[in-house]
C-alpha cells in the first residue's frame, strides 16, 4: 500500500446490478479497479438506482443481483480493506445533490448528449424514455463529485458524461465562489471493448452473449466454440480476415503473448490455419485465467453474510462521506439549513 499520500488520488467506479459481471468487465475494468486500490483511496458503488433508470418494471432482477456484483468483486481480488463497496440508494446525499444538479443543466444539453442519444436508440425508448433515464448523467455527476472524486475509470463512450459532470462542477463553484466542488478526470481504458461471443454486439449482461466470471469449465467451452470468426474462412486453406473475428479480440485482450498473436493474424491471413486451433488456444487461456475465479466465487457465495457485511460497511463508510460533501455544498450555495 502506498504511504505518500500527496500522489492518492480519489477513485470512484461502480457498476449496475442487472446481471452477474462478465469477461468484458473484468479486462475493462475489474482488473484495472485491483491495481488502483494499491495506490489510490477507491470507492465502488453499486448503482441499484441507475439501474431502475430502464428497469424499473422488474425491480426485482436489480435486488438480486446486488450481492451477485459484490460476490464478483471480492472473487476477482477487490479487497474491502482497500477499496469500499457501497450501495448506491442506500446514499440519501446522492439523490439530495442530483436534485440540486438538475438545476444547474437544461434538457437540450441532456438530449445533446451523445451517450444519451445512443443508448435510447438502443434501447428504443424515442420520445418515451424515461425521464430518470435522461437525466443519469446528472445523478452520475452526483456519484463522482459526492465522494469527492477526482479520476473515474470509464469507456471512451462515457467521456461525454465525464464532460457535462464538469459542467455542473463549474457552474456551481461559480455560484459558489469557492471550490466547492473537484473537476474529474477520466481514466480511459486501453483496452477495446469485448465484443459478444456472437460478434453481433460487445458483450452485454442483458444479451446472453457473455461468459461471467463464474461460468463453468464447460459453460467457458461452449462459448469459445461458438464464438463468430469469419464467415468465408470454410476451408483451412482459405485466406481469413482478423478484423471483425470475436476470437482474434479476445486474444489480443488475453494472450500476453503479442508477438505470437501476430504471427498466427499474419498465418491466418495467409490461409492454413484452422479456426479450431486459434479456438483451443483460446479456450485454455480462458479456463485457467477463470478457474481461481470461479474458485474464489464460490467461497464467497457460499457465505452470503459475509458479502452482506462488506457491503453495509462501506456503505456506512460511505454515507458519512456523502453527507459531507452535501452538507457544503448547501452551505457554499447558501441554502437555508437547519
Amino acid at each position: 500500500m502506498n504511504t505518500d499520500n500527496s500522489n492518492v488520488r480519489t477513485i470512484l467506479t461502480g457498476d449496475r446490478p442487472t446481471g452477474r459481471l462478465h469477461l468484458g468487465h473484468f479486462v475493462g475494468s475489474l482488473k484495472s479497479r485491483v491495481q488502483l486500490q494499491e495506490k489510490h483511496r477507491q470507492f465502488i458503488l453499486v448503482a441499484d438506482m441507475q439501474a431502475l433508470t430502464d428497469n424499473n418494471g422488474n425491480p426485482a432482477k436489480v435486488r438480486e443481483n446486488v450481492l451477485e456484483v459484490v460476490t464478483d468483486y471480492l472473487a476477482v481480488g477487490i479487497d474491502p480493506q482497500r477499496t469500499t463497496i457501497c450501495l448506491q440508494s442506500a446514499l440519501p446525499a446522492i439523490s439530495e445533490l442530483a436534485m440540486l444538479y438538475l438545476n444547474f443543466t437544461t434538457v437540450a444539453r441532456l438530449e445533446r448528449n451523445p451517450t444519451i442519444r445512443s443508448e435510447i436508440v438502443h434501447r428504443g425508448f424515442e420520445r418515451s424514455v424515461p425521464a430518470g433515464f435522461l437525466c443519469y448523467p446528472v445523478s452520475q455527476a452526483a456519484d463522482i463529485t459526492a465522494f469527492d472524486a477526482d479520476l473515474v475509470p470509464v469507456g471512451e463512450d462515457q467521456a461525454p458524461l465525464i464532460e457535462l459532470a464538469n459542467e455542473i462542477v463549474t457552474r456551481v463553484n461559480n455560484q459558489s465562489g469557492k471550490s466547492t466542488l473537484k473537476n474529474m478526470e477520466g481514466l480511459y481504458s486501453e483496452t477495446p471493448r469485448l465484443p459478444g461471443v456472437d460478434g453481433k454486439s460487445k458483450m452485454s449482461k442483458s444479451s446472453s452473449n457473455s461468459i461471467t466470471l463464474g461460468s463453468s469449465p464447460e459453460e467457458i467451452r461452449a462459448a469459445v466454440r461458438q464464438m463468430y470468426t469469419d464467415p468465408k474462412h470454410i476451408r483451412v486453406s482459405d485466406p481469413g480476415t482478423v478484423e471483425g473475428n470475436v476470437v482474434f479480440s479476445f486474444l489480443d485482450a488475453f494472450d500476453q503473448d503479442k508477438n505470437e498473436v501476430d504471427a498466427l493474424k499474419e498465418h491466418y491471413r495467409a490461409g492454413g490455419l484452422g479456426d479450431m486451433v486459434l479456438k483451443r488456444r483460446l479456450e485454455d487461456l480462458l479456463q485457467s485465467l477463470l478457474e481461481p475465479i470461479r474458485e474464489q466465487r464460490k467461497r464467497f457465495a457460499a457465505d452470503p453474510e459475509y458479502v452482506l457485511s462488506v457491503l453495509r460497511t462501506g456503505t456506512e463508510k460511505s454515507r458519512d462521506v456523502t453527507s459531507e460533501t452535501l452538507c457544503r455544498v448547501r452551505k457554499d450555495l447558501g441554502h437555508f439549513i437547519l
